[in-house]
């Protein structure tokens, strides 16, 4: 039967379309991206985005929340519970927003914040000159070691003696080592500084215990629920009970009005989803994956920036193989492998044709690829930078990637939950 779409705007339906036969059809790579579950999808797809909510459950401005305060609490509790957090806060509209929302609940504007810097593998809104954080706040920015491509904890902490900022940042984008938080936790308290992690890209990693919680360490964590959690686009705040209230005023109504329901419910559906033993052995796997993927890589030649990964993420410096990242990631989206060219620690090209490219497991871990995919997709890459000029070369990949998806179909739903699991048993 047609759907309601394809009756009512079939010229929408039809790009939809191809956007579903796109994401089957590419080898995606993209550290970002993965894939929603169909029941994710459903929630965030319903009727719930009828529904306007604003303020908090129990405290709306709005009649007609006997639902949505059920929906948003047990999103609360699901949260807390795997991240093992006193406080959650799921009404941020982005990691973005959520970064922001926490500067502002800490501290007053003017006031100095210290984070990685963007071409160093750190995010935008961690200070950097373009982003509205940096006139906000005063920023400083903290690097890699130059020729380790890992965080100098010593360096780090001299940097914030010297400045002393109200808040430290810890986490990033493009950093494929796993990062110290007790550590950021402890220089922070020495300068009497805020601790606010941004757990963006690991949270997955994190809720199934294979990456170190910033949960004790920090005095904010903030995540999107996408990349490894696999949940809709959203942002999440956790925060120790001292700071709930000001987190809570700082979201709502400090910087946002009504909250997404319906993406609040396809929230609450991802969480669940975490807290299964399927979603530890996909987390685990994404990991595998990305250590096998930077071996194969680096046995091509290609130079793997720290010399490997700890987590879903992988910098590879073209400046070796004399080709612009930008050039790469072009070539290979015409192959059928979907990756983003970024900066690299040191990188003197300009930010808009930088000399790295940023690829990450997530998404082909969830259809279900493994090691022995890794070596065949590294070949791929391989052949198209030793080929970059050759489209007939090119194509021939893009046949192959395609051919190789084909074996792992996007799939419909990842767990069946079982009801006689013990909740929230990863994060200890």
């Amino acid at each position: 039967m047609a759907t309601a779409l394809e009756l009512y705007d079939p010229q929408v339906y039809e790009l939809v379309r191809q956007e579903e036969v796109r994401q089957s059809g590419k080898i995606r790579l993209i550290p970002s991206e993965n894939y929603v579950s169909k029941a994710v999808m459903m929630a965030t797809g319903s009727c719930l985005t009828n529904k306007y909510s604003e303020g908090y459950p129990n405290r709306r401005y709005y009649e007609g929340q006997q639902v949505t305060d059920l929906i948003e609490t047990l999103a609360i509790e699901r949260a807390k519970g795997l991240f093992h957090a006193d406080h959650a806060n799921v009404q941020p509209y982005s990691g973005s927003v959520a970064n922001l929302a926490a500067y502002t609940a800490l501290v007053e504007p003017g006031s100095t914040i210290m984070g990685l810097k963007l071409t160093e593998g750190g995010h935008l809104t961690h200070g950097w000159n373009v982003s509205a954080t940096s006139k906000f706040f005063k920023s400083v920015q903290y690097s890699v070691d130059p020729k380790t491509g890992r965080f100098d904890y010593t360096r780090i902490e001299e940097i914030a003696k010297k400045h002393r900022p109200s808040i430290i940042i810890s986490g990033a984008t493009a950093y494929p080592r796993e990062i110290d938080f007790e550590v950021f936790g402890r220089i922070a308290r020495e300068v009497g500084a805020y601790h606010i992690s941004d757990i963006a890209h690991v949270s997955g990693l994190v809720v199934a215990g294979c990456h170190k919680s910033p949960v004790p360490y920090a005095d904010i964590v903030s995540t999107t629920t996408h990349k490894t959690l696999r949940g809709p686009r959203g942002g999440l705040l956790l925060c120790k009970t001292e700071h709930a209230e000001k987190v809570d005023r700082a979201v709502f109504p400090g910087l946002q009005g009504g909250p997404h329901m319906h993406t609040i419910t396809g929230i609450a559906v991802a969480l669940a989803e975490a807290n299964t033993r399927e979603f530890l052995s996909y987390a685990k796997q994404i990991i595998a994956n990305a250590k096998a993927l930077a071996e194969k890589l680096a046995e091509h030649g290609f130079d793997i920036v720290s010399g490997g990964t700890d987590n879903h993420l992988i910098l590879i410096d073209l400046r070796s193989k004399k080709i612009a990242g930008k050039k790469l990631a072009k070539a290979l989206d015409r192959a059928s492998i979907v990756t983003n060219y970024n900066t690299i620690p040191g990188d003197t090209a300009p930010p808009f044709n930088p000399s790295g490219l940023r690829i990450g497991t997530p998404s082909v871990t969830t259809r279900g690829m493994r090691e022995k995919e890794m070596a065949i997709i590294a070949g791929f890459i391989n052949r198209v930078a030793e080929n970059i000029e050759n489209e007939s070369v090119i194509e021939e990949v893009s046949k192959k990637a395609l051919l190789l998806c084909s074996e792992f179909s996007v799939p419909d739903h990842f767990i069946i939950p079982n009801k006689t699991e013990p909740q929230y048993m990863y994060s200890e």
